[in-house]
């Protein structure tokens, strides 16, 4: 990925022009890296703010129909699965609140941060937020994943021992311990240095002088890839049962056609979730344990134009980093969505046209079929006609001859007579003679 963001690079001729040469031209190279990170397209303030807006009016609605409808839900089962999309919503509702005031203030400030946070305790803040309500919704997301495959593969057990009070306990828990995590910085284990533009801070993942600075961020890249992992094994659980299940049931019966129906929206709602998921976290989580091997970072960039061979690589990684973050804040605006509203909008029409293009295709099979049903009728009705002409010539040839054997008999009847006479009267001569 490139970018015009990248830091001013020290012109090669005044390289050689020894050290007071070097520090106006640092200073210059820096003062213009700034002014184009700034003005360039990459790095603009529109994306945090289209960002928060969006995803405060999505988790908003969200939060107000889980609340709506766990008011008016008598069973258990749907009230767990409230209480995690309630959860869900209120974690990014407030990952968003907290974090994007801060960017927009310091993109406000020129693009710098010290203007905004003099003594560096908003820094380590901006940090926990970050680690905090990026590990929350992963953490949650596999809980749900991990509640339906329980719910489909384990029914009796599930209802049996699955309580609203047990969910909340596990809600409760995942915070907890996400946030003890979190704070580790704090405590002095691992660090959280200001990012490349210098617009948000994260977790430094190149300073391996920092005590316990490596573990903490292979740790968070570790237990990321843990629970997409988790999620992704539940989805693929669930979506086999589901499938297994509605082969098992299959028939003509309107029940049958409700639970296939069902079935086809879970489906393509538990793919939907991977592929959010996958999509928005992967970049992130992969590019943290690269940065982490070859122990570079991205507040790296910042002082890339101090260098005197500035590396175009550890600018392209700073560049996609910035992406990859931004991909990952955009699942909290996704979130809701897959999980709630596109249930009940899009997945309904979505159904909606897959049964009117295979209602079409059987129609369009049947067409073709009463096409051919209408060709060959009058072929036969060709053949019923030849075959009563036939019969009919047949039926006037058999008359024929039977007048023939008529009239024959008929010329056989008068010669006998005629023969008979004939002696007759020979008799009667011979008597008179």
């Amino acid at each position: 990925m490139t970018s015009k963001c990248q830091p001013s690079d020290i012109p090669p001729q005044n390289l050689s022009a020894g050290t007071v040469m070097l520090d106006s031209n640092v200073s210059k190279s820096l003062q213009d890296s700034t002014e184009k990170s700034a003005s360039c397209g990459f790095v603009s303030v529109f994306f945090p703010i289209i960002m928060m807006v969006t995803g405060m009016v999505g988790n908003s609605l969200a939060m107000l129909l889980v609340y709506n409808a766990y008011r008016r839900k008598e069973n258990k089962r749907k009230k767990s699965f409230l209480l995690c999309i309630g959860s869900l919503a209120l974690t990014d509702l407030f990952g968003q609140v907290l974090t994007t005031p801060i960017v927009i203030s310091v993109y406000r400030a020129d693009l710098t941060w010290e203007r905004v946070d003099s003594s560096g305790s908003l820094c380590a803040f901006f940090g926990v937020c970050m680690t905090t309500f990026g590990l929350c919704p992963l953490f949650l997301a596999s809980a749900m994943a991990i509640e339906r495959a329980l719910a489909i593969t384990a029914p009796h057990w599930y209802s049996h021992y699955m309580k609203t009070s047990l969910t909340k306990q596990v809600l409760v828990i995942i915070w907890c311990l996400v946030l003890l995590f979190a704070l580790l910085p704090v405590a002095g284990v691992g660090q959280y240095t200001l990012q490349w533009p210098g617009t948000w801070c994260f977790i430094s993942t190149g300073d391996k002088d920092v005590t316990g600075n490596t573990f903490f961020a292979t740790t968070f890249a570790a237990l990321g890839v843990f629970s997409l992992l988790v999620t992704m094994s539940c989805n693929v659980v669930t979506i086999r049962a589901l499938v297994a299940r509605c082969k098992a049931k299959a028939s003509s019966t309107q029940a049958s056609k409700q639970w296939e129906k069902l079935t086809t929206e879970t489906v393509i709602q538990l793919m939907g979730i991977m592929c959010v998921l996958l999509t928005c976290w992967s970049p992130l989580l992969i590019l943290m344990l690269k940065m982490i091997s070859t122990h570079t970072s991205s507040h790296h960039c910042k002082s890339a134009a101090v260098s005197l061979l500035p590396s175009q690589d550890l600018q392209m990684d700073c560049n996609f980093f910035l992406t990859a973050i931004r991909l990952a804040s955009l699942n909290q605006i996704l979130d809701p969505w897959v999980y709630l509203l596109l249930r009940e909008i899009l997945l309904r029409k979505f159904c909606q046209v897959a049964s009117a293009v295979s209602r079409c295709s059987l129609e369009g099979q049947k067409e073709t079929q009463s096409l051919d049903v209408l060709n060959k009728k009058p072929i036969q009705s060709d053949n019923v006609q030849k075959h009563s002409l036939n019969m009919e010539n047949c039926n006037l040839n058999g008359g024929n001859e039977e007048q023939k054997v008529k009239n024959s008999d008929v010329w056989c009847a008068g010669v006998q007579d005629r023969l008979r006479n004939s002696k007759w009267i020979l008799k009667w001569n011979r008597k008179c003679v």
